[in-house]
């Protein structure tokens, strides 16, 4: 099969297209490298600041035009996988729709679909924008109105998502999250696939013995403390260390290179990734890969969307009940004699739902079944 991804996100369509090489497939991806993260891709879609950049981005667009077309699939990042307006990230979606067989849109991120669910009053118990029937503290940030997360809900953003959704061949979700959202306003054909995570890239650090200092790790993305709920989480940690200078400690990085994260994060025992969430993301499931216990979102609406009943270490933490944070960090010190085995449920963990293999089927069987029905 001939695959493009059009975009990426916290290296999830390169790890794919990694997957999908080595099954023999031809897979190209066309990003900005998740900015920052800088990870991987075939055509180099980095827009850089100013009017220059501005001018330099759309002529490079403009010349990878020609290599994203004739593809048996087209995976979108989302509704805006270009650094671009709405209007102008229609033009090039169109283009995509007219040259290839199937376009399919990956739910991975906030978009105007999930944002909707997040204000029903039923799909979530508490969200990024909600908890309980109460504003979560992301809408009264200054994180909130630098982002000008209202845009979802603006008329523009309404009809760019309408015209994309109305016409891609199929979504797939890459957490319980959006496939709830999609699932919400009753959209087929709509696929759960999870993030894909290689393995091979993470080898497993198996934990020899008990550690006489538990090591937190959180990573931090400045622009999005809030949103993440980074900030309670990193407050709990700070009081939990300060409290326990003698069996605990933490590692906090900031905004760094792929590789240079994963390998800063390899030294840890824990690794805290959302509050806000009902499932790990990318951030937990790499840290698990490597053997370290994940203090995120594991609720049952999750382990029953796939199927796992015996093996739940993921350390979850519902952000409506006070205090909850630093109970879970002072239990994890507590059982620090456990670590060792519950590093090696962390790996089987992501070994059985996330191996890049595993996720990468998932795909091609959805995209098969599209193909198949176009």
């Amino acid at each position: 099969m001939k695959i493009l991804f059009a975009g990426d996100a916290s290296n999830m369509h390169n790890s794919l297209a990694t997957e999908l090489r080595r099954q023999g497939h031809e897979a190209v991806v066309a990003s900005d490298g998740s900015r920052w993260m800088d990870t991987g891709r075939d055509i180099n879609l980095l827009r850089k600041p100013g009017k220059w950049g501005a001018l330099r981005y759309v002529a490079d667009i403009v010349r990878a035009l020609p290599r994203m077309r004739g593809y048996d699939v087209v995976e979108l990042a989302g509704y805006i996988f270009l650094t671009l307006r709405p209007d102008k990230v229609r033009v090039v979606f169109d283009y995509l729709r007219r040259h290839n067989r199937c376009v399919v849109l990956s739910a991975l991120g906030t978009d105007v679909t999930y944002y909707n669910a997040c204000h029903d009053g039923h799909t979530y118990r508490y969200s990024d924008y909600r908890l309980g029937d109460q504003p979560s503290p992301y809408v009264s940030s200054r994180e909130y109105l630098a982002q000008q997360q209202d845009n979802w809900k603006s008329s523009l953003m309404q009809r760019h998502s309408e015209h994309i959704l109305g016409r891609v061949d199929g979504v797939v979700a890459c957490l319980w999250e959006y496939y709830a959202a999609y699932q919400s306003i009753g959209y087929q054909p709509l696929a759960y696939a999870g993030i894909p995570i290689d393995l091979n890239a993470l080898p497993f650090r198996p934990l020899r013995g008990v550690p006489d200092k538990v090591r937190f790790f959180l990573g931090v993305q400045p622009d999005r403390m809030v949103i993440k709920g980074t900030d309670r989480l990193y407050d709990a940690l700070r009081h939990v260390v300060n409290r326990r200078p003698q069996e605990c400690e933490m590692v906090v990085a900031t905004r760094m290179p792929y590789h240079e994260y994963t390998s800063l994060m390899r030294h840890s025992h824990v690794i805290l990734d959302q509050l806000y969430s009902y499932t790990p993301a990318t951030n937990a499931l790499i840290g698990m890969a490597q053997g370290l216990v994940a203090v995120s979102g594991a609720e049952p609406e999750y382990y029953d969307l796939i199927g796992e009943r015996d093996n739940r270490p993921i350390v979850n933490v519902n952000p409506l009940v006070e205090g909850e944070i630093e109970a879970k960090l002072e239990e994890i010190i507590a059982r620090k004699a456990e670590l060792p085995t519950w590093a090696e449920r962390s790996r089987a963990f992501v070994e059985k739902h996330n191996a890049a293999p595993v996720v990468a089927q998932r795909y091609l069987d959805f995209w098969n079944k599209l193909l198949r029905e176009a």
